[in-house]
């Protein structure tokens, strides 16, 4: 027998760190007051004290469900799902505790939404279950949180606006934090097992597309590892994280049911001085070094504020140190006023033309991460008609490219801009 899906939106894991976050934007953005909105964790006494605090900040009543649910608890997870025609699933490293979740969400034809920032458990999870989603009508929409929505969005938004063929992007993140403020260890715990298992992408990209894509040129090159650019005034490293893979996941899908030329993309994050940069490339250095090992692996865990210089720790940043920060991405497009017949017929001159745009909100760890959130599962719910193939796993720019998702965070305190312009 069905089980009425009595709750719009279920937030699970609303007692971490993140997952507060996101109820208290759902509070704080009226999303409260629209749709029927429950908080699922292992614990309902903490529950209850995680909307208690939320009701004392915003002097807010918030009258919301509550699901007492575990990962480790199947049926626990089945009748959240049963009961919620979407989750945002906040509980993390999603390599350990993400699976189940959607398995329970797919079985159940419940919507889901993550904040992961872990290509292998996103690039799986698109391997293993597109095709019952699809089956199902639902949609499961990894990398809904800083990771990776401002990048992926930030990419469809300067197509649009590009008004030619887009080729390459180069991408720069900025950040604003007040001295000695630090992220919280849940993300630096996702990173260590993200690169321990790294080698694991190769075989399972090989499986989620066997056939390649056509050579497109000029190919993007990468730059330098450390290098100046004129464009944020800063020197700049490679950005490690999961912006540029869920990208390419995006752009694969627009080639293969639009017939858009993908766009190439690099991720580069900027840093206010050289000492910061040489210093960032030794945290870097360490952490890789002991990620790859047992017992490495076990000290960057134990040691979080230690190994990354202050960046991460147990306790995360003070809500005083989350209020100064800020971030800003910068998106440096190259390509040609023109666009070629097909897609995959090259273009004999070089690029011809450039545009820049920018996004840019608040915090983006928790602040920035639980808008996105919380307005891509509204997105969902009032816009499915305008995502693409009646369902199916997918990441976010492929997902939202037709829907209003980016007037919606413009709505609740992002921004994209177009800087400027160049023949």
């Amino acid at each position: 027998m069905a089980v009425e899906k009595i709750f719009d939106i279920t937030i699970f894991g609303a007692t971490g760190f993140t997952g507060k976050f996101v109820f208290l934007e759902a509070v704080k953005s009226g999303a409260l007051k629209k749709y029927s909105i429950a908080v699922g964790g292992r614990n309902k006494e903490k529950l209850e004290k995680v909307v208690k605090d939320i009701e004392h900040e915003t002097g807010t009543a918030a009258k919301c469900g509550y699901i007492v649910a575990d990962v480790k608890n199947t049926e626990s997870l089945e009748e959240m799902a049963r009961q919620s025609k979407l989750v945002i699933n906040c509980v993390g490293p999603y390599r350990f505790f993400g699976e189940p979740v959607v398995n329970a969400c797919v079985k159940h034809a419940c919507h889901h939404i993550d904040i992961s920032g872990e290509p292998q458990y996103l690039e799986r999870m698109q391997l293993e279950y597109n095709a019952l989603a699809k089956e199902k009508e639902i949609y499961v929409v990894g990398a809904c949180g800083f990771d990776s929505i401002p990048a992926d969005m930030g990419v469809v938004y300067l197509s649009k606006k590009f008004e030619g063929e887009l080729n390459s992007v180069e991408v720069y993140l900025s950040s604003q934090a007040p001295k000695g403020s630090s992220f919280h260890y849940a993300t630096w715990q996702s990173a260590i097992y993200g690169f321990a298992h790294a080698n694991e992408l190769k075989p399972l990209r090989r499986k989620l597309y066997p056939e390649r894509l056509p050579e497109f040129k000029p190919k993007l090159k990468t730059r330098s590892v450390i290098h100046y650019s004129p464009l944020v005034k800063k020197y700049c490293l490679p950005f490690p994280g999961s912006d540029r893979s869920v990208v390419n996941r995006s752009q694969r899908h627009f080639f293969e049911n639009r017939r858009q030329r993908p766009v190439q993309m690099l991720a580069y994050v900027a840093q206010e001085s050289i000492l910061t940069t040489i210093g960032t490339i030794f945290v870097a250095a360490m952490f890789g070094l002991l990620a790859s090992f047992r017992f490495g692996r076990s000290l960057l865990e134990k040691y979080p504020r230690f190994f990354s210089l202050g960046a991460f720790s147990h306790e995360g940043p003070t809500r005083e140190e989350m209020d100064a920060m800020s971030f800003e991405m910068v998106f440096h497009g190259r390509g040609w006023q023109e666009k070629t017949a097909e897609p995959t017929d090259q273009h004999v001159e070089k690029p011809d033309k450039t545009l820049d745009v920018k996004v840019f909100g608040p915090e983006p760890g928790y602040y920035t991460c639980s808008i996105t959130a919380l307005q891509s599962a509204i997105t969902v719910l009032e816009e499915k008609e305008k995502m693409p193939n009646g369902g199916g796993v997918f990441p976010p720019g492929a997902a939202f490219a037709d829907t209003s998702l980016i007037d919606r965070l413009e709505a609740n305190g992002l921004h994209f801009e177009v800087i400027k312009a160049r023949l």
